[in-house]
């Protein structure tokens, strides 16, 4: 893992642009960036800064291009079952939040949801699928910035104070999370070859619920 960093950071020469790359990354995130940066040397802030700067840029992109990206891949034939199976997990993941009942009206809930999300640094968890879910929950730009600026902080300086008290543990916990990743990327390919979208489940029930109705009326 030593060899590994030095080779990333020699390669893009400048520790601390390495971070805000790597928080670029979906699933690795501030999460991995804050790791892999503590492993290069950096300090405390100058890791968390860095990372956290790369990964909250990120959700500008995204919020302004997901929904164009996934209609433009529903086209295309290669991508059309990825792109669904993509927005049938964010469409899932902003339910759950519209189901959550509080004092704040809509718009407040929903936006303490992708607050709660961001901010809760665990593996599937983050800017990107936090502003994800934020889009189609429907909200405006101006109204995820707090959210995604506290949530990306508040995980940030979690994830700091646990690298700096496991510091000399870091790469073991980089090695863990990489393995992680791998590990959810094989699954969730996996789950998107073998799943059929809503769309195709609703035209096969559809075909069979009309075979069904034509063998009755031919007895």
């Amino acid at each position: 893992m030593d060899a590994f960093i030095e080779k990333v950071n020699n390669l893009i020469g400048d520790p601390a642009l390495t971070a805000m790359l790597v928080s670029l990354v979906p699933l690795i995130e501030l999460k991995g960036a804050i790791l892999f940066a503590r492993a290069s040397g950096l300090g405390f802030f100058s890791a968390l800064g860095a990372s956290y700067l790369g990964s909250t840029i990120v959700a500008i992109p995204i919020f302004f291009l997901l929904v164009p990206v996934l209609n433009l891949l529903k086209k295309i034939k290669w991508f059309n079952r990825f792109a669904c199976k993509v927005e049938e997990y964010f469409k899932r993941k902003a339910e759950s939040v519209k189901n959550k009942k509080g004092k704040l009206g809509e718009t407040g809930i929903k936006m303490l949801g992708v607050f709660i999300f961001i901010a809760i640094p665990l593996p599937m968890t983050g800017v990107w699928t936090g502003t994800a879910i934020a889009v189609f929950l429907g909200l405006k730009f101006k109204e995820i910035l707090l959210p995604v600026l506290g949530g990306n902080l508040v995980a940030g300086l979690i994830i700091s104070v646990l690298a700096e008290l496991f510091l000399p543990y870091v790469d073991i916990i980089l090695y863990i999370l990489f393995a992680l990743v791998v590990v959810m990327l094989v699954v969730f390919i996996v789950k998107v070859a073998l799943t059929k979208p809503k769309e195709e489940k609703s035209l096969s029930e559809e075909k069979k619920q009309v075979g069904g109705n034509g063998g009755e009326k031919e007895e």
